[in-house]
């Protein structure tokens, strides 16, 4: 029996999937393979179906095979980023004139290859809140899209989507279901198992874990939608590349210990906030106060370690953003230091002026594994400079 056979609960997947110790010498750890070639033994006599390494790599099909056991997955695919996973699977599932129902509180990038990318191509584009099954159910019979896809937690609001629910509309619709799932990762929360056909990571935050690696990946429910989202891969190239693969493969070894801490983190950093004068609210499904504290309690086991808060305007918030000492004012999230972005001039500026406009008294923090009392700290610095 393989160490992967004999992993059945989460951590242990984490840790083993994919990562059978090397046959030759027995190394634990499995060799980055650089190769961008592969010896046949004759012509199209393929050893273990590669032979060039947009098709195949080992060190890549490792981390697919970790992915697609963390989300339950019949397959998983890396790609060289996030948007570049998410370009693949829009192009294998629609054609011009198909349209996708978007939820309104998404990565501004995801926006922004749907409307100015794809847009022109012909891909037609709604939006609605996803958190209201009603209105998802309103849109949905207006029109039927073919397509749904919404985070949930969303960025940067932080409002939780039932995805049972909607997986329920959007199949009844005849419609591909899509979950980004990158900010509570599979540690948190299985989309799949809820009923999701996709599932969306921006491996670059939480799978990788330590901010020196940019990647995506998908994962799928459905082999036949895998196997033309791979031949899109195949055909325009988006592969991550082996050393990209194998950094996220070690990071997500320790997702679930590294979850447990930004959650309990976040947790802190959050209750704390929400007694404090200077803050006008605070965005945290942990919190009873969120609207979506109970759903997010059934379908997730943790709430993560984003933490939003609206301060009096735009300018306080700016000022905030910018007296951070401990929290690194920078893009992205899901590393183990902690972070702080301002949305609107930031991470979502491309959507300025559109319905997914963030307002600009918000203020988004990535809670990392610090100490928490010095992270406490920071925050309340912060304040007091306002």
């Amino acid at each position: 029996m393989s160490t992967h056979d004999a992993a059945r609960g989460f951590d242990s997947l984490a840790v083993h999937a994919g990562q059978q110790p090397d046959e030759t010498t027995g190394a634990v750890i499995p060799p980055i393979h650089v190769s961008t070639t592969y010896a046949q033994d004759g012509i199209g006599g393929l050893r273990g179906g590669y032979e060039y390494g947009r098709s195949g790599n080992p060190t890549r099909t490792a981390l697919e095979t970790q992915i697609a056991a963390l989300e339950g997955g019949v397959r998983a695919l890396s790609f060289a980023s996030g948007l570049a996973g998410e370009d693949a699977l829009l192009r294998a599932a629609l054609v011009p004139g198909d349209e996708v129902l978007l939820g309104n509180d998404v990565y501004g990038g995801t926006y922004r290859l749907l409307a100015r990318v794809l847009g022109p191509w012909g891909v037609k584009l709604r939006v609605v809140d996803m958190s209201d099954l009603d209105a998802v159910t309103a849109a949905i019979e207006e029109r039927a899209p073919k397509m749904v896809w919404v985070e949930t937690p969303s960025n940067p609001m932080l409002r939780i989507t039932d995805i049972e629910g909607l997986a329920r509309l959007g199949h009844a619709a005849g419609a591909v279901v899509v979950v980004d799932n990158t900010f509570a990762s599979p540690a948190l929360q299985r989309p799949i198992a809820l009923g999701a056909d996709v599932v969306v990571h921006s491996a670059t935050k939480y799978l990788g874990g330590h901010s020196d690696v940019v990647g995506g990946a998908l994962a799928f429910a459905d082999a036949e939608l895998a196997e033309k989202t791979q031949f899109l891969q195949f055909a325009a190239g988006a592969v991550s590349g082996p050393f990209d693969a194998y950094l996220t493969t070690r990071g997500i070894k320790t997702l679930g210990v590294r979850m447990q801490r930004h959650s309990s983190n976040a947790q802190a950093v959050a209750e704390h906030l929400a007694g404090h004068d200077r803050v006008a609210r605070v965005y945290y499904p942990g919190l009873p106060s969120h609207p979506g504290h109970d759903l997010a309690a059934r379908q997730m086991s943790g709430f993560g370690g984003i933490v939003s808060l609206a301060l009096a305007d735009g300018a306080t918030a700016r000022r905030f953003a910018e007296s951070t000492r401990l929290f690194t004012l920078a893009e992205s999230l899901g590393g183990v230091e902690s972070l702080v972005n301002y949305p609107d001039a930031m991470t979502h500026a491309s959507v300025r002026g559109t319905e997914l406009a963030v307002p600009d008294t918000i203020v988004r923090l990535s809670v990392g594994i610090e100490s928490v009392d010095d992270l406490v700290a920071d925050v309340d610095q912060a304040l007091a400079s306002l």
